[in-house]
């Protein structure tokens, strides 16, 4: 009696199992429409669209700086030495430039055998068809005017 209630269910649990084989199974994917050929969607780095004034501390720190590379402040030193043949007289007046920067999310650190290392944050912005829209209508409007703007230059 015990074996033939064994036998049922194991014989009842396969059954089971091929029902919920044989059953179509929900749709696990997005089925979101995605963006089509008229849209527009790109993505473009903050560091693209910020201007620093030329031949500042802060010019120099964005020109010296990578985003892979973790640098520490001799090498920026070096590197500002070699690329605008500019030494400062203060070794440590880049590092209030670099604490904002850090502080604003521009840039991130790291302190690595008591040395601090600095690189560029990658940020990056996605400008959608409404913003590309809008861009395309202020150059428009620059152009009627007579004036440029950024994106022709």
């Amino acid at each position: 009696m015990v074996l033939k209630t064994i036998a049922r269910k194991i014989i009842g649990f396969f059954h089971k199992i091929e029902e919920w084989s044989q059953t179509e199974s929900a749709v696990i994917y997005d089925t979101r429409e995605t963006a089509g050929p008229d849209s527009i969607e790109e993505i473009h780095s903050v560091w693209d669209y910020l201007n620093f004034r030329p031949n500042t501390q802060a010019y120099h720190l964005a020109s010296t700086l990578g985003f892979e590379e973790w640098v520490d402040m001799g090498e920026i030193r070096r590197r500002v030495k070699e690329l605008f043949g500019v030494e400062y007289k203060n070794e440590r007046s880049l590092y209030p430039y670099l604490k904002t920067l850090t502080d604003i999310g521009l840039m991130e650190n790291s302190s690595a055998g008591g040395r601090m290392h600095w690189r560029k944050q990658d940020l990056s912005i996605k400008i959608g068809e409404k913003e590309y829209k809008k861009i395309i209508s202020a150059q428009a409007i620059a152009k009627k005017e007579g004036k440029k703007t950024e994106n022709q230059e």
